[in-house]
Parts: structure tokens; C-alpha cells; sequence
């Protein structure tokens, strides 16, 4: 994998965010390999394809890539709100690449947020363009990284050092379970495991996460019994091999797992 991208490809171009797209989509070609499987190339999707800027030629996995000069794993801007939120329903979002480069066009960052891991909650709606703007009235979202838990934000490039493809893809591989998920039950699971993440490598008890009930009350307010759906998604996430139950509600990561 190289970190320059090849601005000369962007010839005729004057806008920087024309620019950078035309060499970032171009730069994807070369390096950009499949997380999902052992296909070391992607190719590009048909033209007009909405979202989508590569597909996996042996597995069929979609990519979206975003880039920017700036970084922030708060939150990202997206497309179309009721677009964005059709996707995760229905589960037909791309796995999504987000890169930052530098001013002399060297990349420092690349991380990969696997489809699954989107859920409403990682969708934030912007307010509607005003009426004198050219779009009047678009809706547009922000992907809420600081939402999806570590698990599912993996690093294919940080701070200008490349990790090992091989360790990216045994990374997938690792929560790829979450797919098997319905995408209408996926959301609790993933806001559990957002939860979960936070305490890191020491043990934690089901009091501790009961303590993040009126934060789960918000994400699914027509849910009343949050304590049960708490203790459920810890099940989930047992059966899942990502968390391990030490003992009457004790529980532990198993990335972190001793």
C-alpha cells in the first residue's frame, strides 16, 4: 500500500474537494484490498451506483470511501437523511472507509467501519437546507463515529504507519458474527456493545451497565423494559464471542480477556 495520492490525475479540476476525490477514488483502485475476504484489490462500482465506490470482485462485499484534510472520530457528513436511514434498515449499507490526508497529499489515516456496525443510533440528522439555498429544504446526516464502539472502527492506516492487512482482516473476521444479526434487532446490540467497550480490559458488572439505562431509554424510547433488554443483549454478546461471563453478572470483554 502507498500513502501518496497522485494529485497530477486531478488535471483540469480546481475545486481541492473535486480534486481530492478524483485522486483518492483513483488511489482505491490500486491499494485498496478487501477486509472481508483475501481478494487483495477492489474494482470500481458501475457508474451512478448511489453510495458506492468499489465492490470486492470475490466476495461481492461494497465499499464506501470518504476523505478529508481534516479528522474527527466524532462525526462525519453524509448524504441524504431518509436515504441514509432506508440503508441501515434494510441493510444494504457499505462498509465504509474514511481517510484523511495531508496538505502535500500523503495520507495519515484510514479506518474501516464494517456495514454491520451502522444502526440508527450512528445516524444523526441535520436541519433542512434554508429556502434560499440551491437544494432548499435537503436533509442531509452525520455518521456518528463516537457512537460505534472500538470493535467496529478498524485501522487500515494510523498516523502515517500501514497496519498489516492480515491483522485488519483477522479484526473483521472477529465481529463479522454481528451480521448475522437482523438489522431490525442489530441496533440494541451494537448500543450494548458501545456501552461494554468503554470499560476495556477490567471486568465489569451488570450494576454498571443497569447505570446506562436512561442513555438506552433515549436511544429506544418505546422500549420499557430496558433492564431485561440490557441482560439479553449480554447473551447476544456471549453468544457472539465477544464477551465472556465470569460469574453471576460479572462479565469481560474477550479482546481483553486474560
Amino acid at each position: 500500500m502507498l500513502l501518496t495520492l497522485d494529485s497530477s490525475l486531478a488535471a483540469g479540476y480546481h475545486s481541492r474537494s473535486q480534486v481530492a476525490r478524483r485522486v483518492s477514488e483513483a488511489w482505491g483502485l490500486q491499494n485498496l484490498y478487501c477486509s472481508a475476504c483475501d481478494s487483495d484489490h477492489l474494482t470500481q462500482s458501475p457508474n451512478n451506483t448511489p453510495a458506492i465506490d468499489y465492490i470486492c470482485p470475490k466476495c461481492k462485499q461494497s465499499y464506501q470511501l470518504k476523505c478529508s484534510s481534516k479528522w474527527s472520530e466524532h462525526k462525519i457528513l453524509d448524504a441524504g437523511y431518509e436515504a441514509m436511514m432506508k440503508s441501515v434498515r434494510s441493510d444494504t449499507t457499505p462498509n465504509l472507509l474514511v481517510m484523511q490526508y495531508s496538505a502535500n497529499w500523503e495520507i495519515s489515516n484510514l479506518l474501516l467501519v464494517p456495514a454491520f456496525f451502522f444502526s440508527v443510533s450512528s445516524v444523526e440528522k441535520r436541519k433542512p437546507l434554508s429556502p434560499t439555498a440551491r437544494r432548499a429544504g435537503y436533509v442531509g446526516c452525520n455518521i456518528l463515529l463516537s457512537t460505534i464502539a472500538p470493535e467496529g472502527k478498524l485501522r487500515l492506516v494510523s498516523d502515517g504507519d500501514i497496519i498489516n492487512a492480515d491483522l485488519v482482516r483477522q479484526q473483521y473476521q472477529q465481529v463479522r458474527p454481528i451480521a448475522q444479526i437482523s438489522a431490525a434487532s442489530r441496533g440494541w446490540t451494537l448500543d450494548v456493545l458501545t456501552i461494554v467497550s468503554q470499560f476495556g480490559n477490567r471486568p465489569f458488572e451488570l450494576s454498571e451497565i443497569y447505570g446506562f439505562e436512561s442513555h438506552f431509554a433515549l436511544l429506544h424510547p418505546n422500549n420499557t423494559r430496558i433492564r431485561e433488554k440490557i441482560r439479553q443483549q449480554l447473551q447476544v454478546l456471549r453468544d457472539l464471542n465477544l464477551v465472556r461471563f465470569l460469574e453471576r453478572g460479572k462479565y469481560v470483554m474477550v479482546s481483553q480477556a486474560a
